[in-house]
């Protein structure tokens, strides 16, 4: 499990830097202003969370606590449906993708509770 859920860490990490580049250099001028700030948003919070998975792993190695791995979870469903709908809103143009970003970010703000109520009892 460890294993696993730092290398969704990483990964994502690695995904929101070339969704960063792609946002620069390939859509530079092709998406409006608004549309950019949502992709940069996306690619913001994708990098943020991205980190927090990894430091589950790292806080779960420090104090062996597996419920932090469902903080990681929400964190990783959450940037699927956040990031992802804030892409593909950007680039489509779709607007009630719109609707299903905020679930995504319920999902992200649930794995900072869970982390938090974790951390919480933890004897470190």
């Amino acid at each position: 499990m460890i294993k696993l859920v730092l290398l969704i860490g990483i990964f994502f990490c690695g995904v929101s830097v070339v969704m960063g580049a792609f946002g620069a250099h390939a859509l530079k001028g092709k998406l409006s202003e608004y549309s950019m700030n949502i992709y940069n948003k996306a690619v913001l919070y994708q990098m943020f969370h991205s980190i927090a998975i990894i430091m589950v792993v790292l806080l779960t190695k420090l104090e062996n606590h597996h419920q932090l791995y469902i903080s990681a979870w929400f964190f990783t469903i959450g940037i699927v449906i956040f990031s992802g709908s804030l892409y593909l809103l950007s680039i489509t143009g779709i607007k009630w993708l719109g609707a299903i970003t905020p679930i995504g970010g319920i999902l992200l703000i649930i794995g900072w509770i869970v982390m938090f109520y974790v951390v919480i009892s933890l004897k470190i």
